[in-house]
């Protein structure tokens, strides 16, 4: 089987698998996650920056996903994609990890491929990507034995669309699973070229308590459109068609209620003039 190699590991997170596993270690230890209620949990939200400043967000949130029988795929939702962008899906072969290959679901994610327009990404034509190669390490120490289903889907109502879908043809196929939607919030400052509240900590304040907070409610309102509206409109969330789907995959297996498990900013680790805004949602 042919393997598309792991074009951050080493840099926005560790390259061996015993310096994940200690890193992974620490995430579980770390505080600042909020709890939640002992149940099962079908999907979540995770954030993709570099491990240093969101690793322990979105580990937390996978770990939470592991509660109960072990899936059979997960589906992976993520991608820095607009309007116009084509949604992407890789229907063959596997991913490098540090702890091993993930293998496609093909026969889920060609089904899937058959339903929309697609551009087919595979082992040697693909677009290096953080949101969800980010999240590999974690979905393959959790789950040593799941297959995965990786799909860049662009913030327009398809995003809903395709979500749907991969839970229909989930349950078509009689796999356990889980949905991970891949999305930073807020981008602000002079690096990203939006600074509509100016510098300092007010605007830090306005991230946070404001724009961050509308994008949040969105999420763990289990609400698709809203939540493609809202980052439209607030520039609150980069990959927003990756939230939508992963909500929308989630609410048609059956889940109907959210809950955080941390908020934090790149401020937080690193304060200056621009910073990113996190999240972790289970559902």
């Amino acid at each position: 089987m042919r393997v598309r190699p792991a074009m951050f590991a080493g840099s926005w997170y560790p390259s061996s698998p015993s310096a994940c596993e200690n890193e992974i270690h620490a995430f579980l230890e770390q505080p600042g996650m909020e709890a939640v209620s002992p149940r099962y949990f079908l999907g979540g939200i995770v954030p993709h920056a570099g491990w240093f400043f969101s690793g322990a967000i979105a580990c937390n949130v996978i770990h939470l996903l592991a509660r109960g029988e072990m899936p059979e795929v997960v589906w992976l939702f993520g991608m820095h994609l607009h309007q116009r962008s084509p949604a992407y899906i890789m229907t063959q072969g596997a991913w490098e990890t540090p702890f091993g290959n993930l293998e496609i679901d093909s026969a889920c994610a060609e089904e899937l491929s058959g339903r929309f327009d697609f551009q087919i990404e595979t082992v040697d034509d693909f677009t290096p990507d953080n949101t969800i190669e980010l999240q590999l390490p974690f979905v393959k120490y959790f789950f040593p034995e799941t297959k995965i289903v990786p799909v860049g889907p662009p913030p327009t109502p398809k995003a809903m669309e395709v979500g749907a879908a991969a839970a229909q043809i989930s349950k078509k196929h009689g796999r356990r699973v889980r949905v991970i939607g891949s999305t930073d919030l807020t981008h602000y400052g002079p690096n990203y070229g939006f600074t509509p509240q100016g510098k300092g900590k007010e605007a830090v304040a306005w991230v946070k308590g404001e724009n961050d907070r509308r994008m949040v409610e969105a999420l763990t309102a289990l609400e698709p459109k809203r939540v493609i509206e809202e980052a439209l409109s607030h520039q609150n969330a980069c990959c927003a068609g990756a939230a939508a789907a992963a909500i929308s995959a989630g609410k048609a297996l059956g889940e109907d209620s959210a809950e955080m498990v941390a908020y934090a900013t790149s401020y937080d680790k690193n304060p200056g003039d621009s910073l990113v805004g996190y999240t972790g949602i289970v559902f």
